[in-house]
């Protein structure tokens, strides 16, 4: 067992899309203009609030999960992203007490819990004044063991009615006010169920009004105080030897604005055995000499023509397929992977290994968190085996051939995939599918990839 102090602060709300990210931005961008070395963590699966955050704090923002994996992963996760800093910064998901049931099973709450952080809420006060204090003082009796130490009052329109609301929840509640942010003339659009990605957005204007904001109205004191009385944790030692076994070999990591939704520890996994990654630009790079390909999330839609015209990697990731690489790729990446790309009525040619048109919808077609059963053999997961994981397209895959069709890997149990019954498609070596998996909580992944990377270098 590790023991561990660090200043963290948990930064919950009463319900999605009241400021959360928002103010952690700002707390972000404060610490890190003081010289801080800060360190952001993201409570569910969401890969385009840890973009922000990474964005911000120019370090990984990993993302913490009770329903992916278990309590011991979750700590020792937390521990690995903030051994080396001064301050921790989590981000909820949603409202405080919001999970997979009416028990709040894998809410915020309960992670906060376990990493006994001190909470602030960030409050939406559109069109409320004094009623917050009731659902401030309701908060602070609903579950028992939580650390609710103050509250952000997000979306003011005036001073007076910060005021009325500051004095109200004071009174009532006894808890502190310790920051206002005013309604801002910029920020970034948003797409889907939230901002768009960080790595669209080239603008300053945004991030530099909201350190104006938050230094200028929140008591940093006080704040920075509330870090610092967090208390000791346990870690667990989770059994991790870096034995090198697969230290020959290269894996094609593809990162740029079309592919960049990645778990930190699914890359550390892959380099803690041994692996060497090779970043790739698929809009400008050619295809380098490895021994697989992992290819991730993103929305390569909206770099579709940039895709399309770099002819070059795409004939060489499918030569490649052909020949037996093995290719891992999660939805933006299984996209890639396809004949074509459909966005906003235009179709854009992708690399062709999977006969599949991919059309892309203003409504979402899988969002959520997902159980599959593996039902076919395949080289990167055991047979009858449960994968949890999650799953975020806009994008329906539609066969082109179905005389040809490839076999289906994963049976869903939950969540949606590629047609509500099954995900996951595998060719040769290749296997490509619409599910997100963790490497802390789908354990053998990275060991079966690297593998049958080292079994196809061999035979090269």
């Amino acid at each position: 067992m590790i023991t561990f102090s660090i200043p963290r602060l948990f930064i919950a709300s009463h319900k999605g899309g009241a400021g959360k990210t928002l103010f952690t931005l700002g707390i972000l961008h404060y610490l890190k203009t003081r010289g801080y070395t800060v360190t952001c963590f993201k409570k569910g699966p969401d890969y385009i609030d840890a973009g922000w955050l990474r964005k911000v704090s120019g370090r990984s923002c990993r993302n913490l999960d009770m329903f992916l994996f278990d309590e011991a992963h979750n700590l020792f996760s937390f521990y690995q992203g903030a051994k080396d800093c001064d301050i921790a910064v989590i981000e909820g998901n949603r409202g405080l007490f919001d999970g997979m049931d009416f028990k709040g099973s894998c809410s915020s709450s309960r992670l906060a819990y376990l990493l006994k952080a001190p909470i602030i809420l960030v409050l939406d006060c559109t069109k409320v004044t004094r009623s917050l204090a009731a659902l401030v003082k309701g908060f602070l009796e609903f579950e028992e063991g939580l650390d609710i130490r103050g509250v952000i009052l997000n979306k003011i329109a005036r001073e007076r009615h910060a005021n009325v609301i500051r004095n109200s929840i004071e009174y009532y509640t006894g808890v502190p006010v310790l920051g206002v942010i005013y309604k801002l003339k910029t920020s970034p659009k948003e797409r889907h169920l939230g901002l768009i990605t960080s790595l669209e957005y080239e603008e300053n204007s945004f991030l530099q009004e909201l350190l104006e904001m938050v230094q200028e109205n929140c008591d940093w004191e006080r704040i920075l105080k509330v870090a610092r009385s967090a208390p000791q944790l346990y870690i667990p030692e989770i059994g991790q030897k870096d034995d090198g076994v697969f230290k020959e070999i290269k894996v094609a990591v593809f990162r740029d604005p079309s592919f960049q939704f990645y778990y930190p520890e699914n890359l550390d996994e892959l380099v803690r055995l041994g692996a060497e990654l090779v970043y790739i630009n698929a809009m400008e790079d050619s295809f380098p000499e490895v021994d697989c390909v992992y290819l991730g999330g993103g929305f390569p839609e909206l770099q579709a023509e940039k895709l399309a015209a770099n002819e070059k990697i795409m004939r060489a990731l499918k030569e490649a397929a052909e020949e037996g690489m093995p290719i891992y790729a999660e939805c933006g990446g299984f996209m890639y992977l396809g004949k074509e790309i459909e966005w906003k009525g235009k179709s854009y040619p992708m690399c062709g290994v999977l006969p599949f048109k991919f059309v892309v919808d203003k409504k979402p077609q899988g969002h959520g968190y997902v159980i599959a059963k593996v039902v076919e053999e395949n080289p990167y997961f055991d047979l009858n085996q449960t994968l949890k994981g999650h799953e975020f397209h806009y994008s329906k895959a539609q066969p082109i051939d179905k005389n040809n069709f490839l076999k289906y890997i994963y049976q869903i149990e939950k969540g949606f995939g590629i047609d509500g019954k099954y995900d996951g498609v595998l060719y040769k070596n290749v296997l490509a599918g619409y599910l997100h998996i963790h490497a802390y909580s789908v354990k053998n992944w990275a060991e079966n990839f690297l593998k049958r990377a080292k079994e196809f270098k061999n035979k090269s």
